[in-house]
């Protein structure tokens, strides 16, 4: 990679299909929330509270996307909200995202290498953790360092083997249910009695509130489809094409899983030990139940590694091309990656890796408080760009017959966003033991304000002075 590569013409090249693109922003959204933190939901939800929980982070998902993919449509860019968010909102908002959203990603990341290592120890037990994690640094970076093909390819089979294990799990727990599959205990079928009985919010229904933002952050990573809007094939056929594939399908996958764990697995023993696929497979007997979701959450944990390293490289990139990340970060490779980006990112998710054991209490604590906040901060900034593209669109004399994709019901599709977000905000300020996340959260963003404006005001003291010399 070099500074000529530019001048050459290398560019990101529009590689993903629109079987990436669906694939990516399932990679996104299908991981360990759903695989290990389903259990939790329900047991503290109760099990119609875990289902009304998706059923409403799954709505506030669709608001999302139909947003973002009129943004996207409109303006196919690699830095996706972000770009939006400058263009239509203001740039020190356009800053603010940026950072926040590459910061929370990149945090991510970081801590997918650790899981992926622990997790490794059920095979391989004599074998040092920092061994397996430094190995699934070099697969990512190299997939992620290879053309954009083949990042999509890698991509698309991580989500693939997700998708068909959520699929397999479901057909089993329906057979268990209906009493098609014994237990392996000789009970009778469970048929709807966990699901209807006497305890569908034994939490009450505060309880409900209480875990609406760990399920909203399960679904959080299908933005992911924006970020990739810019190297996508034909995005006016392609981007419409995965919103409707991606939010339906994920609410079909979420809410089918919920309804069928919360059938068969009693919600006083839900998530207390283990995940609750393992205990559905366990139940009917099936072998080596614990290492197939093992696997399956090995390759969840990859997937959404994966698809955050892309995402955050992207972001990272288009703000070098714009003066809001250094300049040094915008050369491509000679397969239009941009690896010093790319590079600089995973740094970042290293060092955020080292502080979850060096400065636990501390930096660590604040990171993934930000990180926390992020995706409901970047839902927020993707309604509100489109609240106000659309009306920009309308008030330059543009038809809105005119937009090749739009969301519908405006604006109240934005406006129910952007309101269900800020109530996320309400529950979690309830929670004393989440509230620390909303002061960190929102410190970091007035910081990020902050520093936008004092880089802009000393640009411009740098461009008053160029002005004076170049009179003298």
């Amino acid at each position: 990679m070099n500074e000529s590569n530019e001048r050459k013409g290398i560019q990101l090249t529009r590689a993903l299909k629109s079987r990436h693109l669906f694939m990516l922003s399932l990679g996104g959204v299908i991981g360990t929330g759903l695989f290990m933190g389903s259990g939790v939901t329900i047991n503290q939800g109760g099990p119609m509270g875990a289902v009304l929980a998706y059923l409403v982070a799954g709505l506030l998902m669709y608001l999302v996307m139909v947003c973002l993919g009129e943004l996207s449509v409109q303006m196919p860019v690699s830095g996706s909200f972000q770009a939006h968010a400058t263009k239509y909102i203001g740039p020190a908002t356009g800053f603010m995202i940026g950072w926040v959203y590459w910061m929370s990603w990149a945090t991510t990341v970081g801590l997918e290498f650790t899981a992926a290592g622990m997790l490794m120890v059920r095979w391989f037990p004599d074998v040092p953790i920092w061994y397996w994690s430094g190995l699934f640094i070099v697969v990512l970076f190299g997939l992620n360092a290879m053309a954009t093909r083949a990042f999509g390819e890698a991509e698309y089979w991580f989500s693939g083997i997700k998708v068909a294990a959520i699929l397999g799990f479901i057909v089993v727990g329906l057979l268990v249910i209906f009493g098609a599959m014994p237990l392996a205990n000789g009970d009778p079928a469970p048929m709807m009695s966990n699901l209807i009985g006497d305890s569908l919010f034994p939490n009450g229904i505060s309880a409900v509130f209480a875990v609406m933002m760990t399920v909203v952050y399960a679904f959080q990573g299908c933005e992911i489809m924006g970020v990739a809007a810019g190297e996508t094939a034909n995005p006016e056929k392609s981007i419409p094409k995965a919103v409707r594939n991606v939010v339906f399908r994920v609410l079909i996958f979420y809410v089918l899983a919920i309804i069928v764990l919360s059938a068969i697995v009693p919600w006083e023993q839900a998530g207390l030990m283990e995940s609750p696929f393992v205990q559905v497979f366990d139940m009917v007997g099936i072998p080596y139940a614990a290492d197939l979701m093992n696997f399956v959450i090995l390759t969840a944990i990859l997937s959404v590694g994966n698809s955050g390293l892309y995402a955050s490289t992207r972001i990272l990139w288009a703000m070098s091309k714009t003066g809001m990340a250094p300049k040094a970060l915008s050369p491509l490779s000679s397969r239009g990656v941009p690896l010093r980006a790319l590079s600089i990112t995973l740094c970042f998710a290293l060092l955020s890796l080292m502080t979850s054991f060096i400065a636990a209490d501390t930096l660590f604590m604040v990171l993934m408080a930000v990180s926390g906040m992020s995706g409901t901060v970047t839902w927020i900034v993707i309604a509100l760009a489109q609240y106000k593209f659309r009306r920009a669109h309308i008030r330059d004399g543009g038809k809105v017959s005119d937009l090749k994709y739009r969301a519908p019901l405006f604006p109240y599709i934005p406006l129910l966003c952007i309101a269900l977000c800020c109530s996320l905000f309400f529950f979690l300020a309830l929670d004393e033991t989440q509230r620390p996340s909303l002061y960190w959260g929102f410190g970091f963003i007035a910081i990020c304000y902050a520093a936008y404006f004092l880089i802009q005001r000393k640009r411009g003291r740098e461009l008053s002075q160029a002005e004076a010399l170049s009179q003298v």
